[in-house]
């Protein structure tokens, strides 16, 4: 489910990719778009981790204490936002 935020940043980005009225792409512009770029993907990759962490705690726990499973649902949706 990460990724379909990657597709959607590039998507956007995708559409603003034009050239100037010299016929080049600004630095400008293309910094902007690496970093949003960037932005997006770290982002994934902290709410992966996250989301790794959570259900490896999650299902151990889970196998001990059963009521436990409504709370670790709720947290992995919580690190997946």
């Amino acid at each position: 489910l990460r990724g379909i935020y990657g597709l959607v940043v590039a998507m956007v980005l995708r559409n603003k990719v034009k050239p100037t009225s010299s016929g080049e792409y600004d630095l400008y512009k293309g910094f902007s778009h690496l970093a949003a770029g960037l932005t997006c993907g770290l982002c994934g990759l902290g709410a992966g981790y996250a989301i790794g962490i959570v259900g490896d705690a999650g299902v151990r726990g889970n196998a001990q204490q059963p009521r436990l499973f409504v709370g670790m649902i709720l947290i992995l949706i919580f690190s997946e936002v």
